[in-house]
């Protein structure tokens, strides 16, 4: 900080981490670094516009991707929660070519590729879910993505925001398998200061000025604050054992969460994949938004203010993903399965 924390012009500790993220994300080639998951989503939207030279884009129902206009159709999270099918203020004219379908849905993806045949630029996805809540994907989905985006020279883009150095090192692109063509990251590549980035192929990144026509910049974007806390939280998670802690950690909070709200009579599912959970007042299986919406939202608002009062603050939503961190202990999560008993035998 005594070095400046802004300069509106690069510096060298983009470089630095940079490399560490090209070095980590198995798709990734190149990277722009820019100041939140919402920033990355806008400019990876119009990259694949712009390397595509075609308009519309395949979203899921559920998904969230920033509140940038086009991507606030079905969007999950906080517009579900708030009630809001779309948000006042988007004009129809953003979201024209904004195409939709059910998460975990083949023949739905395969319809739209049909009837807007040589129209889609790419299809964008949260790789696990964390805005309908926790909701992973069928390997045979995301196999199926891959191939048919190829097939019909569209790009596939994870939306990593959440799932990017929480499932693994590599994100969730690196614990299934399934390399995209564009990958966005976010705040958590710089532990939690706002920052975020996209990045993929070199001969599509290369469409960016100002080595291509597409332009995106930022004079906060790659600041040296951001970089440095970057560099050093992808160190410390690099270190051995570091997901293996994680995933210990999550599978006891929430068996225990699960196992207690069973035990007390309450219908209930959920799951985790290493730093990344979620579960549900309903029997499930929950596959994508409309299973997550079978929920019983009322009894999560008392679970939660209940959890609240025991000194436990989960998100405020049924539909949103929990994460759990290398700063949580052993003694952490014993307490919070221990709040979470009491708790459902009050509600």
């Amino acid at each position: 900080m005594k070095k400046g924390t802004s300069f509106g012009a690069p510096c060298l500790l983009e470089n630095v981490l940079a490399e560490m993220v090209i070095s980590a994300v198995p798709s990734i080639e190149m990277v722009r670094f820019v100041n939140s998951g919402t920033e990355a989503c806008m400019g990876v939207l119009r990259l694949a516009r712009a390397y595509t030279g075609r308009s519309k884009i395949i979203k899921f129902e559920g998904c969230y991707h920033g509140h940038a206009d086009p991507y606030l159709v079905k969007a999950g999270s906080g517009v579900a929660t708030l009630g809001l099918p779309d948000s006042p203020g988007v004009p129809r004219a953003a979201t024209i070519d904004t195409l939709t379908a059910a998460y975990n849905d083949i023949s739905a993806v395969e319809e739209l590729f049909k009837s807007h045949k040589g129209e889609i630029a790419g299809v964008i996805l949260e790789p696990v879910v964390g805005n309908s809540g926790f909701i992973t994907p069928k390997l045979e989905f995301l196999e199926f993505l891959r191939k048919i985006t190829k097939e019909n020279d569209a790009l596939l883009i994870f939306d990593e925001v959440m799932t990017g150095f929480r499932l693994a090192y590599g994100g969730a692109q690196e614990y299934f398998g399934i390399t995209p063509d564009l990958t966005t990251l976010g705040k958590i590549i710089g532990g939690g200061l706002p920052v975020g980035a996209y990045g993929g192929r070199r001969d599509i990144m290369e469409m960016v000025a100002p080595a291509g026509p597409m332009y995106q910049a930022g004079t906060l974007s790659g600041n040296p604050l951001a970089m440095t806390a970057g560099i050093h939280t992808l160190q410390r998670l690099k270190e051995p054992g570091s997901y293996e802690y994680l995933n210990r950690i999550t599978g006891d909070l929430i068996q225990g969460i699960l196992e207690a709200g069973n035990k007390a009579g309450h219908a209930m599912c959920g799951g985790y994949i290493s730093g990344m959970f979620g579960f549900f007042f309903t029997e499930g299986p929950v596959h994508n938004f409309a299973d997550a919406k079978k929920s019983d939202t009322a009894k999560f608002g008392r679970f939660f203010r209940g959890l609240l009062e025991e000194g436990v603050y989960l998100a405020p939503s049924q539909f949103e993903a929990g994460f759990t961190s290398l700063a949580h202990s052993l003694q952490d999560i014993q307490q919070t399965v221990a709040a979470a008993e009491r708790v459902f035998q009050r509600i």
